[in-house]
């Protein structure tokens, strides 16, 4: 292979990438739009008739209709992090005997502290809520998980887990 060849070819992979970055760039500028103050004008939306709200289900009667094999389901988005054998940690810590047990006190598993500024005990009240949202009732924990949405899948979770130890 003579140097002609190897200039050729660098030359291609080089126009190549700048290719690349050029057309990544002009797209940045020609989609990535940015608010800069007031809007020139407001499009005024008439909403058709609005949703009705859901009826709220109190928490008792959730938790009463609560299914541990659903539950078993759901909760398979939680063993990435968490397993239910005692003293079984993991990224997160064991959840074996977890309803109704003090909050941080897996043996062997350090807790980030934001915990225990948000209750003393995982009641099923208190789980319902972290599994809610655990960034906004325990902010500063260290759990990546974003929540359950449904509620009927969190009331299913917490059958679940409180099922496990009988």
């Amino acid at each position: 292979m003579d140097t002609m060849t190897l200039t050729k070819v660098a030359a291609g992979v080089l126009g190549a990438w700048l290719v690349l970055l050029l057309g990544g760039w002009a797209g940045e500028e020609l989609y990535h739009s940015e608010l800069h103050g007031e809007p020139s004008y407001a499009i005024a939306v008439e909403g058709g008739e609005a949703a009705e709200p859901e009826a709220e289900i109190p928490f008792e009667e959730r938790m009463a209709a609560a299914s541990a094999e659903s539950g078993a389901k759901v909760f398979r988005k939680c063993t990435a992090c968490h397993k239910v054998e005692q003293g079984a940690n993991a990224t997160g810590p064991y959840l074996y005997g977890v309803v109704g047990r003090p909050i941080d006190s897996a043996e062997g598993f350090a807790y980030s502290g934001a915990l225990e500024a948000s209750a003393d005990v995982w009641t099923p009240e208190n789980l319902y809520a972290f599994l809610e949202d655990p960034k906004g009732w325990a902010p500063g924990t260290t759990m990546g998980f974003a929540g359950l949405n449904k509620s009927e899948d969190r009331a299913d979770v917490i059958a679940y887990l409180d099922s496990l130890d009988d």
